[in-house]
């Protein structure tokens, strides 16, 4: 009976490990964007779509790939979406505005 117990608790906590990941927004959704969607190599090709319409193309590709190699994640679309890349969205400048495109 020891045995069962202690065979069950540490299934219980391997199942718990297992799932820490997967709370904390590191896989991507079913449509391929989201935390840790990305591979570093990917952010320029990412970052040329998401900066491709704007006058300030430089430094949109500055401050996306920045933010892409900390997040792994480009929303999608021109500008707005940020809701689907959590930390793309929450990094701020001092002064509170948003430091990604």
């Amino acid at each position: 009976m020891a045995k069962l117990f202690a065979l069950v608790f540490i299934a219980l906590v391997a199942i718990s490990m297992l799932q820490i990941p997967a709370m904390a927004g590191g896989h991507p959704n079913k449509n391929g964007y989201g935390p840790g969607s990305l591979k570093n190599f990917q952010c320029p090709s990412q970052c040329s779509r998401r900066c491709s319409q704007t006058q300030y193309h430089k430094p949109c590709m500055f401050f996306c790939q920045k933010c892409c190699k900390k997040c792994l994640c480009v929303p999608p679309g021109y500008y707005g979406n940020k809701n689907v890349c959590p930390c793309y969205n929450n990094w701020k400048t001092k002064e509170g505005g948003p430091k990604c495109p």
